[in-house]
């Protein structure tokens, strides 16, 4: 039994207070909100994300101009998830993602070339409210082309930088060189787990003892591997009745651009069996990114992590709790009393059939029950 009071669980396992209304969640499972550890994202990815039980969406680059009035939003309206950001991500001036949205309009990206206009870049994210910051080691490989790439010294004073000012410092990573940058650089953790080959020893080793963690992205992973993930997914009923048709289209699709999917999910095994931490992210984006759709897609980077060998608990923990504690969202990925009453309840028992989180009944954003159309409905106490 869990009683919630503005907003907050006020306690667990007591005695309902009189006057408050139940709802009965037998033959259920009551899950803590959802964590997307990596999306990048709008009020359209938010709103869809809720309705798959995905209470918190770190976005892990975005257009300050676009994000700042979405994050103002989510403050005061409870059908949409919750999100943080990185604002802009430290990219090289000619290299990924420009290539990427050249169609865009983007306004000129703020950069750093050299070491020493590192903390200047890094001062202006947090003045614009970014929550972490996010660098950029993409040499171009999975899109098919070469690209220029952050130097080594760049990405280490980007993260020195970061440090200096309390923040954590993320660094996308594709490859096993660009994982290597990230650890030789200290960074606090990478948004992707590299596919070209299987983590070796020497790295697992560096990251364990630097307490670093890895966000899988594993759903993005088998898009590229053109591993049929995403229209499996598109093509369950649980999924699709909750998507609209642009959605379902994107999801069917994939991006093809021969990833290697069994490197990954045996990476994810080293990595978990020598304990550093894996958290569940996607990188689902907008429409046009194949084979992914928020919301949707966890559940599925779930499904992946099970694969990679994890237990159905340690995968939910890797999308609730662990996501929550590393970027210090303690409010939340846990039902406890003092938490945010973000909250999923499902039919079954995902906690031995991991594919129950789909069995959505009912879900919570700040203790405001979501209605079925995806519209914020009445508040629980």
């Amino acid at each position: 039994m869990v009683v919630v009071e503005d907003g907050t669980i006020a306690a667990v396992g007591h005695e309902v207070p009189e006057g408050v209304e139940e709802l009965d969640g037998g033959g259920g499972t009551l899950l803590p909100g959802l964590i997307d550890a990596h999306t990048h994202t709008d009020e359209d990815g938010l709103r869809t994300a809720l309705r798959f039980g995905v209470t918190t969406e770190l976005d892990m680059m975005s257009v300050p101009d676009v994000m700042n009035p979405v994050q103002k939003k989510v403050q005061t309206e409870f059908d949409l998830a919750d999100v943080r950001t990185a604002s802009w991500g430290l990219a090289h001036p000619d290299g990924h993602p420009h290539q990427l949205r050249r169609d865009l309009d983007d306004p000129v990206w703020p950069t750093a070339t050299v070491p020493s206009q590192a903390p200047a870049f890094v001062e202006g994210r947090l003045s614009e409210g970014a929550d972490y910051i996010k660098i950029m080691v993409e040499d171009g490989t999975p899109f098919g082309t070469s690209l220029p790439v952050v130097p080594p010294e760049v990405v280490a004073a980007a993260v020195e930088a970061a440090h200096e000012r309390g923040a954590m410092a993320l660094v996308h990573a594709f490859s096993a060189t660009a994982t290597r940058v990230a650890v030789e650089a200290g960074a606090d953790g990478v948004t992707h787990l590299h596919y070209d080959e299987v983590i070796s020893d020497d790295l697992i080793l560096r990251m364990r003892e630097q307490g670093m963690f890895v966000i899988t992205t594993l759903a993005v992973t088998a898009s590229g591997a053109s591993d049929g993930a995403g229209p499996r997914l598109a093509a369950d009923l649980r999924v699709a009745s909750r998507l609209n048709a642009a959605w379902r289209d994107n999801l069917g699709r994939e991006f093809a651009w021969n990833a290697h999917l069994p490197n990954a999910l045996r990476s994810v095994g080293l990595l978990h069996a020598a304990g550093v931490e894996v958290l569940a992210g996607t990188d689902a984006a907008h429409l046009g990114a194949p084979g992914l759709a928020h919301g949707a897609s966890l559940h599925d980077e779930l499904r992946l992590l099970e694969a990679g060998g994890l237990s159905p608990v340690e995968a939910l923990t890797a999308a609730t709790r662990r996501t929550a504690d590393r970027f210090g969202l303690t409010d939340r990925g846990r039902i406890e009393p003092g938490a945010s009453a973000d909250l999923v309840l499902v039919d079954g028992d995902p906690t031995s059939q991991l594919s129950a989180t789909l069995n959505t009944r009912a879900v919570w954003r700040r203790g405001h029950r979501l209605a079925p159309a995806g519209v914020t409905g009445e508040h629980d106490a």
